[in-house]
């Protein structure tokens, strides 16, 4: 079976400082940076009402009573993974003793702003509901820390790569829904263009860069756009090559996202065949975050990897 590789495959696609941060109140929600993205404010407002709650010492499931649903869902709202509803804002703020008009009205006016469309809504008929959540985080991250086994990372693909990679999963599609799929992988990739952009720390598997995606062409496309990739300041390369042997990340690809609030936990992400999993859970994020570091010890430094790029192209994929 092939697998979707959503992030970064068909269907789309230094040292970790610990968590921290200290208390903020009402009147001072956490600084959101120039960022106006509505994943961004969802997961700060989100983060805000985790503080008030937990210094009322208020249940996640009194909170879910007080506005007609679950404890579920206060979890999914303080983690910023759905919308926000004003009522449900005004509700909450009012079990959490903010009174204060001027408090109420920035936080309510926040889950507004949080509601705004994003850019990948104009691809709903691609894009599958638990991926959007993906991309939200992808948008609103500060550091992206990736591994990838089989697949060159979605966003350092070239449009030939994408294409390849995506018409493995979908073959039997039309050209329109292949060139909206590609036009989506290519889309996500303008983060990295933006004044905020994200660090990116990519370690990447030999295996990924000698499977012939797509053929020779295509491969000596994407290598070179990765030796281009390797001259950007906030993009860092590393190659795991086969003679390490095994690695501590045998159970496949994954990626870590990291955000500007130190109050918002880090994410990591893990693709399956037909859905993903967020994991943010504290034990969980120091496991991946462990084996990160360790892959980033056994890859080749990130110095040699142009050099190591260039050798493959002239070995693996020599001009006809």
């Amino acid at each position: 079976m092939i697998p979707l590789a959503v992030g970064h495959g068909m269907l789309t696609g230094g040292s970790w400082r610990p968590l921290g941060g200290g208390e903020v109140t009402a009147a001072q929600p956490p600084d959101v940076g120039a960022s106006d993205d509505p994943t961004v404010l969802r997961m700060v407002l989100g983060a805000q009402l985790r503080r008030l709650r937990e210094r009322r010492g208020i249940s996640r499931e009194k909170a879910g009573w007080e506005i007609r649903s679950s404890e579920s869902k206060i979890s999914r709202m303080e983690l910023g993974r759905v919308g926000f509803k004003e009522r449900d804002v005004a509700d909450l703020l009012t079990l959490y003793g903010v009174v204060d008009e001027h408090e109420r009205e920035v936080l309510i006016l926040l889950a507004r702003q949080s509601n705004a469309p994003n850019w990948w809504n104009r691809y709903g008929d691609v894009l599958p509901t638990w991926l959007q959540s993906y991309l939200g985080l992808e948008a609103a991250a500060t550091v992206i820390r990736s591994y990838e086994v089989q697949f060159v990372p979605g966003l350092l693909q070239t449009s030939g790569y994408a294409r390849a990679v995506i018409l493995l999963g979908h073959g039997g599609a039309l050209e329109d829904e292949i060139e909206r799929r590609v036009a989506l992988r290519l889309e996500r990739q303008q983060l990295l263009n933006k004044p905020t952009a994200p660090t990116l720390w990519m370690v990447i598997d030999e295996a990924a860069l000698r499977r012939p995606i797509g053929g020779v062409a295509v491969m000596r496309g994407q290598i070179q756009a990765l030796i281009a990739a390797t001259e950007r300041p906030n993009i860092k390369i590393q190659l795991l090559p086969f003679r390490v042997g095994g690695h501590p990340a045998a159970g496949g690809a994954f990626t870590i996202m990291r955000f500007l609030d130190n109050e918002l936990p880090d994410v990591v992400y893990i693709e399956q065949l037909t859905g993903a999993l967020y994991l943010d859970k504290r034990d969980d994020v120091d496991l991946y975050a462990a084996t990160m570091e360790q892959l980033c010890v056994q890859a080749e430094p990130p110095e040699d990897t142009a050099e190591l790029l260039q050798d493959l192209l002239r070995t693996a994929y020599p001009t006809p």
